[in-house]
């Protein structure tokens, strides 16, 4: 069999299901029959059953086989979903916000100040706004404070993610990940040429050993982390696993790319507080202003900055001038760390109903956190169960969007509890609970 025969039989597959004779949650049988079944060998079966996951077409679930998943669904929507409401997408909006934004915006209504805001921006900023931004951060911890001219700004956290690894990976390099991570980093490494590489967790996050072993299977150029409130799993990195984290990557000599975008919910610094010369921080103002009031801050080593700077500019990632002159005047004001005590009050708050709906079920949460991870009971599936509550007009994000490698996702969903308004975040959590409690054939579609 030639080595191009696998893609021809993941065609195959691919037209049974596009003609409904495979339908959407149904299993595959296992490899080795697929292969006597096809006449294949194991390991071809294999190959095939690679590329339908790669391709979005099956989903995989460790434990439990390799299921149909109808269409392909990558990662997370970053479009507003048709449901009324959205567990899925995870921007807090308080119902405050709006006038406190508002009221620390009036001196931009100015023609003065409107045509200095609507200038072109540059990927180092200003003076000025290097110096607001680093007083901004440090009032963030005690312990960590960065220099002023370690800044570099982008429009938002997707663009100080795809600028960094831009920086610092080659194409055709590899960078370690949790093996369940922000999902939107998938599709921008490989747009970089860039492979992930899964590293195991454990309860306290990733795992040194992990990656030891990622470094020596095949050379690794950084490692990319969320030490708090970690994206989907929510646990934030304890002060010992921090410490044999840095101990590992000094030893290898590796840089870890630490995304902040989750830290303002707790006090804890980031990594870059004990090893400023091996980390590359980044935040985001989206969680806390406004997904449509945005920058993104990287805090580089200064070694660094300059390979950085090149790349935002290389790939058109700069700041817009009035979200960049906005967010400045919302940090010198003081209404972003406002905004901040305020939400992690609400996510708090959001957190406690959660775990009272849940309580009986297994939940990995943390209380600080806008989001939690629910392992699902064993008669549901992660993709079923998400398709039962989107006839329930609710929508979730299966364990497979967050999977670093497809086929590797245990049964589970990560709830997002930052959009809706608390009343109907309880109510649709009362709705989930119902659905846990039944069975799939509870919830078939009629139509």
């Amino acid at each position: 069999m030639s080595k191009f025969e696998y893609l021809k039989l993941a065609d195959a597959v691919a037209a049974e299901i596009a003609s409904g004779a495979l339908k959407p949650g149904s299993r595959l049988p296992p490899q080795r029959t697929f292969a006597y079944e096809r006449k294949i060998a194991v390991s071809t079966a294999s190959r095939v059953y690679a590329e339908l996951l790669r391709r979005g077409l099956a989903v995989g679930e460790v434990g439990r086989g390799t299921f149909i998943s109808g269409e392909p669904r990558p990662t997370v929507s970053s479009e507003p979903v048709r449901a009324r409401i959205d567990l899925e997408i995870s921007y807090p909006v308080l119902p405050v916000q709006s006038a406190l934004i508002a009221k620390s915006l009036q001196s931009l209504n100015r023609p003065e100040a409107l045509e200095t805001a609507l200038r072109q921006v540059t990927s180092g900023g200003t003076p000025t706004a290097r110096s607001i931004a680093a007083d901004y951060l440090s009032q963030r911890s005690r312990h960590w404070a960065p220099a002023a001219d370690q800044l570099i700004f982008t429009a938002n956290g997707r663009q100080c993610v795809a600028a960094v690894l831009a920086a610092i990976v080659p194409p055709g390099g590899r960078c370690g990940v949790e093996a369940f991570t922000y999902p939107f980093i998938k599709g921008i490494a490989a747009r970089l040429g860039i492979t992930l590489v899964p590293l195991a967790m454990d309860e306290n996050g990733v795992r040194p050993d992990a990656i030891q072993k990622a470094h020596r299977d095949a050379h690794l150029s950084a490692v990319y982390l969320q030490p708090v409130a970690q994206n989907p799993l929510g646990m934030t990195m304890p002060p010992a696993r921090r410490t044999d984290v840095l101990r590992v990557v000094e030893k290898l000599d590796l840089l870890i790319i630490e995304d902040m975008v989750y830290g303002f919910l707790d006090d804890e610094p980031p990594l870059a507080s004990l090893a400023p010369d091996r980390c590359v921080v980044f935040e985001s103002l989206s969680k806390i202003v406004s997904p449509g009031l945005s920058l993104g801050m990287i805090v580089a080593p200064r070694a660094l900055r300059e390979p950085i700077m090149a790349s935002v500019r290389a790939g058109g990632w700069p700041a817009l001038g009035f979200a960049f002159a906005a967010t400045q005047q919302l940090m010198r004001d003081g209404t972003v760390t406002e905004l901040t005590r305020l939400k992690r009050i609400d996510a708090q708050q959001r957190q406690k109903v959660a775990t009272a709906h849940l309580a009986g079920f297994q939940i990995q949460a943390n209380s600080k956190a806008y989001h939690l991870w629910l392992t699902l009971p064993p008669h549901w599936r992660s993709q079923t169960f998400v398709a039962a509550a989107a006839r329930r007009d609710i929508a979730l994000t299966p364990s497979t969007t967050f999977a670093a490698a497809p086929g590797h996702a245990p049964n589970a969903i990560r709830l997002a509890l930052a959009a809706p308004p608390i009343e109907q975040l309880d109510a649709a959590l009362q709705t989930l609970t119902e659905i846990l409690k039944g069975k799939e054939e509870d919830f078939e579609s009629t139509e």
